[in-house]
This record gives structure tokens, C-alpha cells and sequence, in this order.
């Protein structure tokens, strides 16, 4: 069965750097758009960061432009989320989400397959 395993999350001080990890099994990778979400505590799920399945465009919200950047590493069937110059605003719990054929959605309802989570706490 397809599974996506994130992993790399956290604790980091503000201004430090994460790099988070989507393993994905069960599925062909190549073929799949990947995105990034996260969950803070009493809010509802965000995105954060996306690219379609050609890997050809890529999406960001306005709030992580510039300090994230998302990757993939075809030969892995692995996504990354380099996150840079981190703030306490970006604790939360990332998720990444699979979808067949996608074009990089930022909407969560776009997605066909989701990993569990990683907590990602940045001190101020």
C-alpha cells in the first residue's frame, strides 16, 4: 500500500534551519505531484509549499517564500522541504501529501495520500 513517511522535524532556534524528508512507497513517485502542509495547534491545516508532478513548477505560500524551498529526489522516491531562517511561527506539524497526476494544489483536498506528520518547534 502507498505510504508517506516524513521525517527531520524538531526542535530548532529561531533563525536556525530544518530540512524535512517525505519517503514514499507503494506508489510511482515520478508521476505524483508533492506538497507540504502544516498544523499549528487550534489552526486549521495550511499549505505551505508544492510542485506538480512533471517537478516542472512550484508553488509557495507567501509566508515561507524566500526561507523554504521544496525539492524531490526521483531516484529516492523522496521530498524534501529545506526550511531556512525559521521563525516561531513555523512550529507546527508538517505533513506531506501525494496526488496522482497533480498540478502542485495548494488546496489539502487535492491530495490523494498523506504521511502522519513531523513536529517542528522553533524557540524564540
Amino acid at each position: 500500500q502507498v505510504q508517506l513517511v516524513e521525517s527531520g522535524g524538531g526542535l530548532v532556534q529561531a533563525g536556525g534551519s530544518l530540512r524535512l524528508s517525505c519517503a514514499a512507497s507503494g506508489l510511482s513517485f515520478s508521476r505524483y505531484a508533492m506538497g507540504w502542509f502544516r498544523q499549528a495547534p487550534g489552526k486549521e491545516r495550511e499549505f505551505v509549499a508544492a510542485f506538480s508532478w512533471s517537478g516542472g513548477s512550484t508553488y509557495y505560500a507567501d509566508s515561507v517564500k524566500g526561507r523554504f524551498t521544496i525539492s524531490r529526489d526521483n531516484a529516492k522516491n523522496t521530498a524534501y522541504l529545506q526550511m531556512n531562517s525559521l521563525k516561531p511561527e513555523d512550529t507546527a506539524v508538517y505533513y506531506c501529501a501525494a496526488k496522482f497526476f497533480g498540478d502542485g494544489s495548494s488546496s489539502y483536498s487535492g491530495y490523494d495520500y498523506w504521511g502522519q506528520g513531523t513536529q517542528v518547534t522553533v524557540s524564540s
